[in-house]
């Protein structure tokens, strides 16, 4: 060990001696964020150092001679807004190219003050907007270079379990999340993803790709729609258009190449590839599940002149599942082993978007197709020699063709958005599930077919008052579709929204926002059959809907960091009440699998509301971090319109993240979180009955003690340490991440077989007779209670090689 680690040491120190201070190039363009136009002789400034230029005829600039490090660079123009880019990345392997948008002032120079924020904000979501910028994505500790991870920072987001990437926000349902690439709507962003949900284990966007995160906790403008708890847009760069570049990534869990640069003159290209080998991994710590996945990425752009411009972009996935049937020594992988189904699966969404700059405006065409292909298969005890031993057999796929138009005009102190949009929707399931239910067992088997068409209208209205320090909006938006009559007339579905934002000062200001907001169901509960039927179409299902309000303050100081205090309220209307068992879907909870494929009616009501504190402060003096804390409650109605806590009820949130770089490119940083325990229902007496148990090995849920118990609380603690060298064309980072270090463990407890037999064949517990007039045999297991979560700390290191 200690040779090892002389060896580590010796590594370090020649590589430190061999990398060499080359210089770095930053170059771009500046231009008027409206009408593309090139803005010449525009001051570009390196904050804290003495580097700057000016931009020529045509709006480019060049910074050479640069040392290699993180920089924030400020654009700036007579009559123009300053406009600041954070964080950087000065490498000798490629120049970092930084384009600037900056927007006119519409009021009189004379009365304005400058002053750059160092956080975006917009006239129509001035609050519940969080700007995450890929710096912070890739340093973020435990985060793994995951945006679904690093986002669980920020205030009023959690998720329902350590190991998976399904987002509670809000105290809204996993599926309530949407996401753009681009203008691309993708309908998930993870790998083994949950059908009728968003969650996933592992993301699937490839960092390399990013520029930066909006995310929006609500405010959601109005050109974005079917979402009721958040909203992510991902802008991506371009390729490099001087020559080729490539990055090599090396992980724990994956390796991953990404290539770029130009095709002639006005094409470039960014791609990348990805295959895990998280397998090997979990082999090693024996759990009891191996997965696998693949994923690609791409983006080609054609910029056909200054005025116009269009890209091609694509993201696939394809997903292996394997159980590992040698880790079965104790009664945790044992149970494991049990539930878990085979799940392959495979997705991808392309898309083609044209963009048009006019004299005051923006046109932009969206053409895109996403597909999903979902799988699942269970075997009683994992034994596939006879057809009878068939729990699950599932296969389903959603397709999605989308068209969008926008138009964006600038008008002095207005600006109008509006646009419109179609999409055709199919969708196919064939599924055989043996279930049980509250009711005893069950048999499933169905297949169908589905397909619809939607198409909605929008328009927002924004006007800037008192000198840019009153800013209003006031948006609409109209969905439908030809599923059902319910679901037809857009004026059913009218969602209006509202935004305030007034500065008390250049620092202070005060925001609000209220809004109504539409989401369909999910495609599993409006795709769901009985004998040849759309049973919940003739159940009346609809849209669901929920009414925003949130209130804030916003200080920004001196120092890159602002300060913010929320308040939030969320009420839902006519949300899916599932007949099978009684309860509301968002007090079903999510896991691997299917959610939502059963007979459902619009009933339901729900709220959530809390308190949102927030201390965010980018890089400053070598320093970085994030503090917040939420206070909330989410509640819904159970089977007799009481309003009771949902599965996604977690009380206290509180995260903190500091980190810190030292010199010669050293970085370290730490992520703490503290969650309360979420909410989930104690198992049935009938649990243990022989006719129950044998269909598949679980426990059943108590409905009618629905969600009386919490799970412990989660207190968990990441690391990172990095190390940078940079060398003449190349550059290498390596890097130690530790998740969960405490090894920390919270979970819903499960329930096992104690014995299963005596010596005479009859199930332990003795043959009881509950109901005399029973038709089968009420014998029982005597069953034990066991921690099926699985608490690991999981170390990464990580190599990447840029070129």
């Amino acid at each position: 060990m200690r040779k090892s680690f002389n060896l580590i040491i010796l590594f370090l120190l020649g590589m430190s001696a061999l990398a060499q201070a080359q210089n770095g190039v930053i170059r771009g363009t500046v231009v008027d964020a409206i009408n593309n136009d090139p803005i010449p002789l525009a001051n570009i400034l390196v904050l804290g150092t003495d580097f700057g230029t000016t931009s020529d005829l045509d709006g480019n600039y060049e910074l050479t001679d640069l040392p290699p490090g993180l920089y924030d660079i400020r654009a700036s123009y007579v009559g123009y807004k300053d406009n600041t880019q954070f964080e950087i990345q000065v490498s000798n392997a490629r120049p970092a190219e930084v384009n600037f948008r900056i927007e006119e002032y519409s009021t009189d120079l004379v009365e304005i003050v400058v002053k750059a924020s160092p956080f975006r904000k917009t006239e129509e979501s001035p609050v519940s907007l969080r700007t995450i910028g890929v710096a912070e994505i890739q340093r973020n500790p435990g985060g793994n270079r995951d945006i679904s991870k690093v986002v669980q920072s920020l205030p009023g987001v959690t998720s329902a379990s350590s190991f998976r990437n399904d987002l509670i926000i809000r105290g809204g349902a996993p599926n309530e999340n949407r996401f753009f690439l681009d203008d691309v709507e993708v309908p998930n962003i993870n790998h083994f993803a949950t059908q009728g949900s968003s969650g996933g284990p592992v993301g699937l966007i490839n960092v390399n790709f990013l520029n930066e995160v909006d995310f929006f906790s609500g405010a959601f403008p109005a050109n974005r729609g079917n979402a009721l708890s958040s909203v992510f847009n991902f802008r991506q760069r371009d390729g490099r258009n001087d020559r080729f570049g490539a990055t090599f990534m090396v992980g724990a869990s994956d390796v991953g190449l990404t290539m770029e640069g130009p095709i002639g003159e006005k094409v470039t290209y960014l791609f990348s590839v990805r295959r895990s080998y998280l397998q090997f991994l979990f082999q090693a710590l024996q759990l009891p599940f191996l997965p696998t996945y693949n994923d690609a990425q791409f983006k080609v752009k054609y910029k056909i002149d200054q005025k116009n411009e269009i890209y091609l972009l694509g993201l696939g996935a394809l997903d292996q599942f394997a159980l590992n049937f040698d880790a079965n020594d104790t009664e945790e992988q044992q149970y494991l082993l049990d539930q878990l189904p085979v799940t392959p699966q495979w997705n991808y969404t392309n898309g083609l978007v044209y963009k048009h700059y006019a004299e005051r405006g923006l046109w932009t065409v969206v053409l895109s197709r996403n597909m999903l292909n979902n799988e699942a298969t269970k075997y009683a005890k994992n034994d596939d020699s006879s057809p009878d031993n068939l729990i699950l057999d599932y296969q389903s796929q959603e397709i999605e063709n989308k068209l969008r138009l926008e138009h964006t005009h600038q008008l002095g102190n207005f600006k109008l958005l509006g646009g419109a949009g179609y999409e055709y929707v199919k969708y196919n399931n064939r599924t055989f599930n043996r279930i049980f239910t509250s009711a005893g067992p069950q048999t499933i088997n169905y297949s169908s077919e589905l397909a619809f068409q939607k198409y909605y209208a929008f328009g927002q209205l924004s006007r800037k008052l008192f000198d840019e320090r009153l800013v209003l909006s006031l948006g609409i938006r109209l969905d439908g579709n030809d599923y059902s009559e319910e679901m037809a007339s857009p004026l059913e579905h009218f969602s209006p929204r509202f935004s305030l934002a007034y500065s008390l000062t250049d620092r202070i200001s005060l925001n609000f926002n209220a809004g109504r907001y539409y989401q369909l169901p999910p495609y599993t509960v409006m795709g769901y059959q009985q004998d040849d039927i759309f049973i919940n179409k003739i159940n009346g299902i609809d849209f669901i809907r929920a009414d925003h309000a949130v209130a804030g303050v916003e200080f920004n100081t001196a120092s890159n960091s602002k300060i913010t205090v929320e308040g939030y309220y969320k009420h839902y209307s006519d949300y899916p009440f599932l007949l099978r068992d009684s309860l509301t879907l968002a007090n079903l909870g999510g896991d691997f699998g299917v959610i939502g494929n059963e007979p459902t009616i619009s009933r339901s009501e729900g709220r959530t509301y809390g308190l949102e504190f927030l201390f965010q402060q980018r890089l400053f003096k070598g320093f970085y971090g994030i503090a917040s804390y939420t206070l909330g409650w989410s509640q819904f109605q159970d089977k007799n319109r009481a309003f009771i806590p949902s599965s996604w009820d977690a009380r206290h949130i509180a995260n903190f993240v500091i980190g810190k770089k030292f010199k010669r490119n050293w970085e370290v940083g730490v992520n703490w979180r503290f969650q309360t325990g979420l909410p989930y229902s104690p198992y049935s007496d009938a649990s243990n009955l022989v006719v129950n148990w044998q269909v598949n090995n679980r426990a059943i849920p108590d409905y009618a003690q629905l969600n009386t118990l919490r799970t412990g609380n989660s207190n968990t603690i990441d690391i990172r340490v990095d190390k940078k060298w940079f060398f003449q064309k190349w550059s290498l980072n390596l890097y130690l991440d530790v998740e969960n270090i405490t090894g920390n463990a919270v979970g819903i407890p499960a329930l096992i077989l104690d014995r299963p037999l005596d010596e005479n064949g009859t199930p332990f517990g003795g043959p009881t007779i509950i109901n005399p007039e029973a038709s089968f045999d009420q014998q029982r297991y005597l069953l034990k209670e066991i921690n099926s979560s699985v608490g690991t700390p999981i170390p990464s290191v990580g190599i990447m090689v840029e070129i």
